[in-house]
Order: structure tokens, then sequence, then C-alpha cells
């Protein structure tokens, strides 16, 4: 049985939202003059059209976690390509850091330096926050990315994936694929627990499987590792004897995952992956092992932060928006990509 008429008409309203985000943030970089109408908006202090115009020369600070993984590196490689597209940018980039105490100096720097904008992806949101509310209180809007803050001042923007929703749609893709079978075994290769993230994935992963009348039977948790997602599997195979499909939510860790599922030699079962690395989207296209699906959580949340951070500095909006400021928050969207659609989005999956 598929998902419930409620869970669809969310999952269409959720849908919809995040396409028209994705419009907003393309028309960051729309080349189409402002129309007359458009100067009427804020008395046309803040015209939309032509964000892709060389502006204004501004600086922005950008200081992202140690690129210790596949996802990681590919938030930072994807922030400093989009500063280069553009030549009125200069980017300041720190060290990747996972020590809070040396990043919160580096954005202590962009302050003394008064950069125009600081782009922060935090290794932990908490820890960073008194910080990026210095930097707002100096004047320099914070674009936060991914990570939150523990307090709505110290941010100007934030760009979030959707790890809510990211168990949404892992859940009911497996709901639509076992299609009622209400015995049907389902099991869970968490992240880290204890991580809000990894807590909002299972949330939403357990309540698209209700719709349909099914459950997690067996579950563990891993590290977003190889190895930890190869020995948490190994445990979790020995444990179910049987298993229908499973989630595993990253696909980092997931290189591990599909170790284990080979030297355990089992295949009776599908599995869905999670953030989208492109070894993930090969199999898939290659459809040739249990790896069927995965769900994205974008890698351009870095790059989206870049292209907002250049639109506040220069004073301008978002060309699609009638509202003539950027938006405080911007929640991008995770979509399942199976062989049907894999082209449409391995050109900008990251490598594992």
């Amino acid at each position: 049985m598929s998902a419930s008429p409620t869970l669809r008409r969310r999952l269409a309203l959720v849908a919809g939202s995040a396409a028209a985000v994705a419009l907003l943030v393309a028309g960051c970089t729309s080349n189409t003059p402002a129309s007359t109408a458009t100067s009427a908006v804020a008395g046309g202090a803040n015209v939309a059209g032509g964000n892709n115009d060389v502006g204004k020369k501004i600086v922005i600070g950008f200081s992202g976690p140690a690129a210790d993984h596949g996802w990681l590196s590919a938030i930072n490689k994807g922030a400093i390509a989009e500063a280069a597209k553009y030549p009125d940018i200069e980017l300041k980039v720190a060290e990747g850091t996972n020590d809070a105490n040396l990043q919160i100096s580096q954005v202590e720097t962009f302050i003394n330096d008064k950069v125009d904008a600081i782009v922060l992806l935090p290794t932990d949101g908490a820890a960073l926050t008194d910080v990026a509310i210095k930097a707002m209180n100096a004047g320099i809007p914070v674009i936060n990315v991914d990570r939150e803050f523990s307090s709505t001042f110290a941010a100007r923007t934030t760009v979030l994936g959707d790890n809510f929703g990211m168990g949404v749609s892992a859940g009911t893709y497996i709901c639509d694929k076992l299609k009622g079978k209400k015995d049907a075994i389902v099991a869970e290769v968490a992240g880290i627990d204890s991580l809000p993230l990894t807590q909002a994935r299972s949330k939403g992963f357990a309540q698209a499987l209700s719709t349909c009348g099914l459950k997690v039977n067996n579950r563990v948790a891993a590290d977003f590792t190889v190895q930890g997602g190869e020995a948490a599997t190994a445990n979790l195979l020995q444990a179910a004897p049987k298993i229908d499909a499973i989630w595993n939510h990253d696909d980092d860790q997931g290189v591990g995952v599909l170790a284990a599922i080979q030297a355990a030699n089992r295949s009776e079962f599908f599995m869905v992956g999670g953030a989208g690395s492109a070894n993930v989207m090969r199999a898939i296209k290659a459809d040739n092992s249990v790896l069927k699906a995965t769900v994205i959580y974008p890698s351009t949340q870095a790059a989206d932060g870049i292209r907002l951070a250049r639109l506040l500095a220069q004073g301008k909006s978002l060309s699609d928006l009638v509202e003539a400021q950027v938006p405080r928050v911007v929640q991008l969207y995770a979509p399942v990509v199976t062989k049907a659609n894999v082209d449409q989005f391995l050109g900008s999956a990251f490598e594992s």
C-alpha cells in the first residue's frame, strides 16, 4: 500500500515550496532586467533584477568544518567555486577545522578585517553562536549554513537541508516499493544518534513508514564513516536474518554498509541511501546491486550561502520575490533519486 492521501498532500506541498525556493535561489543570478513594476517595490530602494550584473566589490569570509567527509568536501569546494564565478567577490577562506575555538578565532579575524558578509558552516552551532552575534552586531550579515545557531540573532539568513524531509522521502519510497506488504521487515542504519539531524531523519522516516502500516524493525547507529557503517551493518545483519528494505542515512558511511552486505552475501532486500554521493548514483544507474535509490541532502548549501551573501552585501534581493529582502530561512528539498531520474542529479553529486 502506498503513502496515505494526507501524507501525499503534505509531500506535494513540501515539494511545491521547495521548488519555489529552488527557483528563488536560481533567481539570485537572473539576467532578466528589472521590470518597471519592480522599481515601485520599497520605493525602488532594492531592485532585484540584473543580479548577475557586476556590482560593487565585496569581501566574503567563509569558514567551514574540516573536509573529512565527502559531503563536507563538496560543501567547501562548492562555496569556493561559486565565489569564483563573480568578479565582484573577494573570498577569504579560513582553513577547515573541527575545533570550535579555532573557528571562533577565524570569525573574529573576519570581523576585525571588516568583511562585508560571512558564510559560516559551524562545527558546533551552539559554540559559534556568540561570535556570530558579535559579527551581526558589527553590521556584518552572517549566513548560517546547515548547522543552526542557538539564537535567531546570530544569523541574517540560514540555509538548510531538510533532515526530517529526508526521512519522509526515504520512508515514502520504501512504502511505495513494498506495496502494502504488512509483514515487511524494515531496517535503518542511522548516523550519530546524539545529533539533532540524525534524530530528525529517524523521526521523519518512522512517521512516513507508519502511514503504510510499517515500522523500523531493526536499527543501528554508525558515525558517518566507512568503518562505522561497516561495523554497525555487520551487527545489524547478524541480528536480522531476513530484511525487506534498509535505509542508510549517509552515502559516505554507505560505502561501509555495502561492504558489510557483500561480505554477508545478503541480497534479499533493497537499500536506499542518503545525501546523494556520485558513487551511489552510479550504482543506482548500473542497477546491479541492492542499492536502488538515495535521498539527497544538498551539498550546494554553502554555494547558495555565497550567492545570498552577495545579494545581502550589495543590497539586492531575490528576483523572483516581490518582497524586497532576502528571506530569513531557505530550506532545500530532499528528492529521491532512482534509476529513472538519476541523470538529472548525477552531474551535481559529490564524490565519497
